[in-house]
């Protein structure tokens, strides 16, 4: 295969899939994300092409893939998370069958998930939540609030943490309890994760030094924190 896009997983180098980490080590182009681990990166071979796709364009790192493709290499588009949640892995896929571009695509270990269970919230539980709905909120004039607002189960939000007043008021605004749990995980399954627990009311102020990376998850599965949370993480939630 001469293009492939690979999921890395959520942050901690160790979560990227055994096929996933084989690919990279056999790389002769590695075209990796910010938010990739530089133990990923040195994964790749000595000799292979490095390229940080950070200051490229959409269509620059397109161009990249099919040109590389077309002469042959051995190219590895390495993505955080699945290359297919939130990772604009479909462009990529759909720019490579337009030029006629072989390429195979590797599923990643998305944080929609990943990132709560490493905060000891499952996005899931029987009689709390049955349905999850993931948002991209880097744009909250695109948000359907009211929607939001009254869907069950669990919601998480992906690129909100810098909006998250605007989105906790929306919400409360068209009908969320402002009490609902609500939780901010930043650096998920890193070694520096923090995590904050608030009501959806305060949650904007209690995550107000919280740096991205961060993931939002509002719903009652958030209570689950307080259990199932590693102990180290118990311990500064206690003390928050």
């Amino acid at each position: 295969m001469s293009v492939v896009l690979v999921g890395a997983g959520p942050g901690d180098p160790r979560l990227i899939t055994v096929r996933g980490l084989e690919l990279v080590r056999s790389a002769q182009v590695l075209i990796y994300d910010r938010l990739v681990s530089a133990e990923l990166v040195a994964e790749a071979p000595a000799d292979a092409v490095l390229i940080d796709r950070d200051p490229l364009r959409q269509d620059e790192i397109n161009q990249l893939l099919v040109s590389y493709g077309r002469a042959g290499a051995r190219v590895v588009r390495l993505k955080g998370g699945d290359p297919f949640v939130f990772g604009r892995g479909g462009e990529e896929a759909l720019a490579l069958a337009a030029a006629g571009i072989p390429f195979e695509v590797v599923p990643g270990v998305s944080s929609i998930s990943a990132v709560p269970a490493a905060a000891g919230i499952p996005v899931t539980h029987r009689g709390l939540a049955s349905q999850v709905t993931i948002v991209a909120a880097h744009d909250t004039r695109s948000l359907d609030l009211p929607a939001l607002a009254s869907a069950p189960g669990t919601l998480v939000f992906f690129m909100g943490l810098g909006r998250l007043g605007e989105i906790a008021a929306g919400l409360i605004a068209h009908g969320k309890p402002a009490e609902t749990p609500a939780a901010v995980i930043s650096s998920g399954t890193l070694p520096d994760q923090q995590s904050v627990v608030a009501p959806l009311a305060e949650i904007a102020d209690a995550a107000a030094c919280v740096a991205p990376p961060a993931l939002v998850v509002v719903g009652e599965v958030v209570t689950l924190a307080g259990t199932l949370a590693p102990d180290e993480l118990l311990d500064l939630l206690a003390a928050a």
